[in-house]
């Protein structure tokens, strides 16, 4: 019988990686641009192949497939949160 576990190293990588991006602290108006630039505000690259009239393949949206996904549209929305308060900017996409 085991007493303790030991974390795999893949929860841990992914666990340090949330936790460095929920603590990013947007505090610069570049920074704030750059993010809303980078991360897009709605989910990408859902599409449908169809060829001849038939649907070949489906590529699913790629925040079905992230893993930090949560993580990242929040520190985008920390930078839209900053941009706004703090400048008096507003973006709009």
């Amino acid at each position: 019988m085991s007493y303790f576990t030991l974390p795999s190293p893949k929860n841990t990588i992914l666990s340090s990686l949330r936790h460095w991006l929920e603590s990013i602290d947007v505090r610069n108006r570049k920074l704030a641009y750059f993010i809303c630039k980078l991360i897009p505000a709605q989910c990408p690259f859902e599409h449908n192949i169809i060829v001849f009239g038939k649907k070949v393949l489906y590529i699913p949206p790629m925040c079905k497939l992230n893993p930090l996904y949560d993580e990242v549209i929040h520190l985008r929305f920390k930078a839209l949160c900053y941009l706004v308060d703090e400048c008096g900017d507003v973006i709009l996409r």
